[in-house]
C-alpha cells in the first residue's frame, strides 16, 4: 500500500538488519512505551517477530506491517491492525516509528493507509488506537489521522507488568474518508 512518500507492506527477511538498526536506534523513545524496543535487540528477535507476523497474516488474526520509505530501501518503523474480532468487526492500531525519522508525518500516513485496508479490504467497521495516557506523541498521531478521541480507559495497557490509563481514539469508515 502506498501513501506520499511511504510504503506499507509485510516484512521480508531481507528487512531484517534494517529492523534491527531501526529498534536499536530507537531505545529510548519507542522503548519507553514499547518494552521490546531495546538497544540489545537482535536479528534473532527480528527473525522471530516476522515468522510471527507471517503466521498472523495467513491467518488473518493480525497484520503487523513495515512502514517504508516509497522505494523500500529505508524502514521507518511499524504499524499493525490486530486482536481483530471479526464477530463485532473491529480491530485495534498500533505504530511506532525509528527515531530518526519522528515528527514527518510517517506515522499519520501509516494509520490513513492500514485504516482504508481495514475498511476496505478487511471489512472492519471500528479502529480503535489505545495510546498511554502520557505518550502525547501517539496522541498526536491519533488526532491528525482523523481518530475521534472518545476517553480515558483506566488500566487499559501493561507496560513492563504495570497496567496504565489509556487514551482511547477510534476511526470508523465514515471518518477517515
Amino acid at each position: 500500500m502506498l501513501g506520499i512518500g511511504i510504503c506499507i507492506r509485510p516484512f521480508r527477511d531481507s528487512d531484517i538488519p534494517g529492523f534491527v538498526h531501526a529498534v536499536c536506534e530507537s531505545s529510548n523513545s519507542v522503548g519507553i512505551w514499547m518494552p521490546w524496543c531495546h538497544e540489545g535487540y537482535t536479528d534473532t528477535q527480528a527473525q522471530a517477530w516476522f515468522a510471527c507476523c507471517a503466521e498472523n497474516i495467513r491467518n488473518g488474526r493480525a497484520y503487523d506491517l513495515g512502514i517504508f520509505s516509497i522505494d523500500e530501501k529505508t524502514l521507518y518503523g511499524g504499524i499493525a491492525i490486530n486482536q481483530i474480532n471479526a464477530k463485532h468487526r473491529y480491530g485495534v492500531i498500533g505504530y511506532w516509528v525509528r527515531e530518526s525519522k519522528q515528527r514527518r508525518g510517517i506515522a499519520t500516513q501509516a494509520v490513513r493507509l492500514i485504516s482504508s485496508f481495514g475498511f476496505d479490504e478487511l471489512k472492519l467497521s471500528r479502529l480503535e488506537i489505545p495510546i498511554a495516557e502520557a505518550n502525547h506523541a501517539s496522541q498526536g498521531v491519533a488526532e491528525k489521522a482523523g481518530a475521534a478521541y472518545e476517553g480515558i480507559a483506566r488500566n487499559r495497557l501493561v507496560i513492563r507488568d504495570y497496567p496504565i490509563h489509556a487514551a482511547i481514539y477510534s476511526l470508523t469508515p465514515v471518518s477517515i474518508r
